[in-house]
C-alpha cells in the first residue's frame, strides 16, 4: 500500500476468494470481457464491432456473491441487535454522515497477541491525546498483514465492551481495527461464552447496547501518524442494511 500526496488508503482489496471460503463470507465476481461488451452494444443498439475502437466494447464485472460486512465494511447498530439503548437499531442509511468524515487518531497495540483483550485501562493508556466528540478512533494490530489467509479470521486481539463503552463516553461514534472484528477472535469468545453459561460473553463489544459504528478489516494502518489526519470512511448507502463497504481513507493535516 502507498501514500498518495496527502491520501493514504486504509482500505482492503474486494476480490474473488477461493472455493473453501465459507459462503457466508466469500465473495464471487465475474470479470466481462471486451468481446462480451461488444455483442451487448451490437445487440442492444445495433452497432457492430466494426465501428468501435479495436472492435471491443465495454467490461463490465457482476458481483455473484458479496455480503455487506465482506473486505472493508462499517457496521451499524442494526447488526449488533434489533434495539440499542432501548430504541430501534440503526440500519447503515440510517446513520449520520458527519461521523464519518472526522479527526482521527491510531491506538496502537501490535504487541497485544491472539485473543488478548484491550480493557479500559489500556484503551487510557494507548491513547495519543485527549479525544473529542466525533474522533474516529482506529486500533491497530498489525493483522492486515494476513488477510485473505485461512486463519485470519482467528487471529487478532479485541476490544473489550468496557473498552469500547469508555470511547463512546468520550463521544467516539466510530471505531475502527486492521483485524478481521473488533471483538476478540470469535471462536475463543465462544468457547469463553459456553463455559461461563452466560450472555453477554459471546460479541461482547458488538452487544454493548451502545449505537456506534465500527470499521472492520482495515489495511495500512501503520503508515499512519497517531494524530494529524482525518478519515474519510463513507459506508454504501444500502437501504435497511446492517453494514455496507466503504473506501477507507485518511487525509493527512
Amino acid at each position: 500500500m502507498r501514500a498518495v500526496g496527502n491520501l493514504i488508503d486504509l482500505s482492503a482489496p474486494i476480490r474473488p476468494d477461493p472455493p473453501e471460503v465459507p459462503d457466508l463470507l466469500r465473495t464471487e465476481i465475474e470479470y466481462g470481457t471486451h468481446a462480451e461488451g461488444a455483442a451487448q452494444i451490437e445487440t442492444m443498439f445495433g452497432v457492430g464491432p466494426e465501428l468501435l475502437r479495436d472492435g471491443e466494447g465495454w467490461t463490465v464485472e457482476t458481483f455473484l456473491r458479496l455480503g455487506t460486512h465482506s473486505a472493508t465494511h462499517v457496521d451499524a447498530p442494526w447488526h449488533y441487535n434489533s434495539t440499542v439503548a432501548g430504541e430501534p437499531a440503526q440500519t447503515i442509511d440510517q446513520l449520520p454522515l458527519e461521523w464519518f468524515y472526522a479527526p482521527g487518531v491510531v491506538i496502537d497495540a501490535i504487541d497485544r497477541g491472539d485473543g488478548e483483550s484491550l480493557d479500559v485501562a489500556d484503551v487510557k493508556d494507548r491513547v495519543p491525546r485527549a479525544l473529542e466528540p466525533l474522533d474516529i478512533v482506529l486500533v491497530r494490530t498489525g493483522r492486515d498483514a494476513f488477510y485473505g489467509q485461512p486463519d485470519y479470521m482467528s487471529r487478532g486481539p479485541g476490544i473489550t465492551a468496557d473498552g469500547t463503552r469508555w470511547l463512546f463516553e468520550q463521544g467516539v461514534r466510530v471505531m475502527g481495527v486492521d483485524a478481521w472484528g473488533w471483538d476478540a477472535p470469535l471462536h475463543l469468545q465462544a468457547e469463553e461464552a459456553k463455559g461461563s453459561g452466560r450472555p453477554g460473553v459471546f460479541w461482547a463489544a458488538h452487544q454493548a447496547d451502545l449505537p456506534y459504528s465500527q470499521i472492520e478489516r482495515l489495511f495500512n494502518l501503520g503508515a499512519l501518524p497517531p494524530v494529524g489526519f482525518t478519515v474519510a470512511c463513507f459506508p454504501l448507502k444500502i437501504e435497511g442494511a446492517s453494514a455496507a463497504p466503504a473506501r477507507v481513507v485518511a487525509v493527512l493535516d
